[in-house]
């Protein structure tokens, strides 16, 4: 190899390491999110609540960069291959982190609404213990990219069942709180949609298990994945089931 070949292969390894020094440090962002909405929901905290909404801001801003950097590392280096997968999966991965933070942020937003009004029964510490499986599931999400684990990260990827469960025992219960008093029915559809968003970041996790998978062998896992969340289908006939989206 030339030299100026070295000083190419050099100056885009180094493009890598920056990048997927970024993607961590943005997971470690969305994990702090997770954990700090569901801390707020369960203490009433509205100021940690805010500060959850307030950094939101902030992971935003690193997706809005590692787009645009890994864009440049494919314009400016033209990378082929295993090299063009690892800018790919960061894209996509980045991606499925903000939408993971919108959700905290969401989270956060109703807590100051949940605030004002009667606990209802043990579900806020239940939404915590569901976030709490989420953001482990994450961490494990990212230690199989950092690893390069395929088998950790379809780990993750059938973990997302448990978290599936806990949304449907959920949704059970809080149906229960409004069918025995009308007056709970607005406290309990603010905690629906907090469940729901929770259910829905396991799913983001998932994608990015799913990127793990396609950096490591090539090729995203093509099998369809039963969704264990059912209370869509109790309320109608089409079965809920989660496609890969290419």
């Amino acid at each position: 190899m030339s030299d100026l070949n070295k000083h190419i292969a050099s100056a885009f390894d180094r493009d890598l390491e920056g990048i997927q020094a970024q993607i961590m440090k943005m997971g470690g962002l969305v994990e702090e999110a997770i954990m700090s909405a569901a801390t707020a929901l369960e203490t009433r905290d509205e100021e940690l609540a805010q500060k959850v909404r307030d950094g939101d801001k902030a992971i935003d801003a690193m997706d809005e960069a590692l787009g645009e950097e890994a864009a440049r590392v494919i314009a400016l280096r033209a990378p082929i291959a295993s090299d063009l997968r690892v800018v790919l999966s960061v894209m996509r991965m980045s991606a499925n982190l903000e939408r993971i933070g919108d959700l905290s942020k969401n989270m956060a937003k109703r807590t100051s609404v949940l605030a004002q009004m009667q606990s209802i029964g043990g579900t806020a510490s239940s939404l915590r213990r569901m976030a709490r499986e989420v953001e482990l599931m994450l961490k494990d999400a990212l230690d199989s990219y950092i690893q390069r684990d395929e088998a950790l990260a379809l780990d993750v990827i059938y973990r997302d069942r448990d978290v599936d469960q806990m949304y449907n025992t959920l949704f059970r219960e809080v149906l229960t709180f409004m069918l025995e008093d009308p007056r709970n029915i607005t406290a309990c559809m603010h905690l629906h949609f907090i469940a729901k968003n929770i259910e829905r970041m396991g799913d983001h996790v998932t994608s990015i298990c799913e990127q793990v998978v396609f950096l490591t062998s090539g090729a995203l896992p093509d099998e369809t994945r039963e969704k264990m969340d059912k209370t869509s289908t109790e309320m109608g006939p089409n079965p809920n089931l989660v496609t890969r989206k290419d």
